[in-house]
Order: C-alpha cells, then sequence, then structure tokens
C-alpha cells in the first residue's frame, strides 16, 4: 500500500447555537482540557476548541441539533477512579460499563447529551 492513515488529529462533537460557554465550562472547567483559539476564519462558525495531550476536541455548532447518542469519543484517564469521583461530584451521571472483559470504562454525557466513554 502506498498510504497508511497516522494518528487522529482532532475530534468533533457537536452542540447547539449559543452552547459555546456551556461547552467550555464543562470541557474545560470540568474535564480539564484547554480552551484554545480558532483560526480567524473559523470563527463566525461558533463552536469552540479544546486541546489535551497532543490532540484537540472541537465542539461545533450544529442545526438543527441532535446529541450523539451511539458515536461518541473514548479517552483513556490516567488517575480514572479519581476523575470518575470528580465528574460524580459534579453532579454528572456516569454509568459504568463492564460488557468488555478486563476492560474498565464508564459512560457520561457533555451538557448537550452527546455521549462520552471513558477507560482505565
Amino acid at each position: 500500500m502506498e498510504f497508511s492513515i497516522g494518528k487522529i488529529d482532532h475530534i468533533q462533537v457537536a452542540a447547539p447555537k449559543g452552547g459555546e460557554a456551556e461547552a467550555i465550562a464543562f470541557y474545560s472547567g470540568i474535564l480539564g482540557m484547554e480552551e484554545i483559539e480558532k483560526p480567524e476564519p473559523l470563527k463566525a462558525r461558533g463552536g469552540v476548541w479544546f486541546g489535551f495531550d497532543g490532540f484537540q476536541l472541537h465542539v461545533g455548532i450544529e442545526e438543527p441539533f441532535h446529541p450523539a447518542k451511539k458515536a461518541h469519543p473514548a479517552f483513556k484517564v490516567s488517575g480514572y477512579d479519581s476523575f470518575r469521583s470528580h465528574l460524580e461530584e459534579k453532579n454528572i451521571t456516569v454509568t459504568v460499563d463492564d460488557s468488555i472483559p478486563g476492560v474498565e470504562r464508564f459512560f457520561a454525557a457533555d451538557p448537550f447529551g452527546n455521549r462520552l466513554e471513558f477507560l482505565k
């Protein structure tokens, strides 16, 4: 083969129009991702971008908005148990899933109802 797919550059989730402040409060304030500036030509579209561990998560504005209930990003988390407790302390519903033998994981939702997976 003359090509290969490299690593993921970024992932994107959607939010409703005007959801930027909630996205910042959740992804930066609760999850600890760093807000990064969007390129000038894309700012008019709305949304907000975040960086974490050399990757990016983009929150894009989508109208009409429908949260992703099945499709989702999955994040490996150091300090998994502390992180899970942190989310629960912030009143974020955590759903533990033990359906894959040997894999510790849980699901949660962002403020817009998008499914997120977190793995140990």
